[in-house]
Formats: structure tokens, sequence, C-alpha cells
């Protein structure tokens, strides 16, 4: 399934950095109090768009880029696959923040990173007006998943392989 998906949904350079734009745009009018947190990581991992599916079993793909100091220094891409209750199509966007050099210097040095295996992700919600639990924004790594179209179950960043791909 995976495979199926990279194959299908394999975008050039100029796509996915017109998509981080545009997603970093929506971050900012969607979750303002995640985009001004963004400002002050070591380093914001973008995937645009990442498109899961599901009917019993399930996959997802999607491929973004590592920014640093508000510049691309890496492309890359993310990929699972799972058994269970699932039914549906979603798309949706996820930025991944490296608060501190230590969780981003251990992310650039891995080979495929698994979220919830190399490292744990921090899943941001939003309290009343438009907060972020103070409990998550101490942690190293904080992820957002925003812009979800489509019905899916299952929003986790748990069992995602994060790998580095060349554009």
């Amino acid at each position: 399934m995976c495979f199926f998906i990279n194959t299908t949904f394999a975008a050039s350079r100029d796509e996915v950095d017109a998509r981080i734009s545009e997603a970093l745009k929506t971050f900012e009018l969607e979750v303002p109090a995640g985009f001004s947190l963004s400002k002050k990581a070591t380093g914001v991992l973008i995937f645009p768009n990442v498109v899961k599916a599901g009917f019993g079993i399930g996959g997802e793909y999607g491929e973004g880029a590592l920014m640093i100091g508000g510049k691309i220094v890496n492309y890359f891409s993310v990929a699972s696959a799972s058994i269970g209750f699932q039914l549906g199509v979603q798309s949706r966007s996820q930025i991944i923040l490296f608060m501190n050099a230590e969780s981003l210097n251990a992310f650039r040095k891995s080979d495929g990173w698994k979220a919830g295996v190399d490292a744990s992700v921090a899943v941001a919600t939003l309290g009343s007006g438009g907060s972020i639990d103070s409990e998550v924004i101490n942690r190293p790594i904080i992820g957002f998943i925003f812009s979800g179209k489509g019905l899916m179950y299952n929003l986790t960043f748990e069992g995602s392989k994060i790998s580095k791909i060349n554009k």
C-alpha cells in the first residue's frame, strides 16, 4: 500500500516548495499559537499534504521539508502502514517542531526516523482561546495536524517513518 501511494503522489521540488509555503500560511491562520511557537523552534519539519487511506488495511504518504532559520535544508517523506479499524481517505498537513538543538540533531543524524520509536512527538491540541497546553509547549518535539479534509479515524504521528529523499 505505501509503495503504491509513494509512486502515485511523488511531487517535484517546486511543487513541494509551493505546498510548504501554502501550508505555512494556513498554519498561521488556523493555529496562530502554533505558528508563533514555530518561530522559537530550532527546526521545523513540514509535510503540507499527507494522504491517508484505509479500509481495514491502511497507509499514508506525504513529502515535505526540514526548515532551519526559515530555509529548506533537506527534503523528507513520511509513510506508514496500519491494520485495524479504519475507513476512509484523508488529506492533512503535519508540522513537527524541534524545540532544541539536541532533538533536531538526533533527527538529522538518524537513518529513517520513526515517530514513537526514535522520539516521542507531543501532539498539540488547542484549548480555550486558541492556546496550547503548557505541558506540550515544554516538550522537545511538538507536532501539529491540521487542515483535515475528509473523514478518518486515528490522528497520530505514532508509527510514521520519516526518511530523507532527494529532490
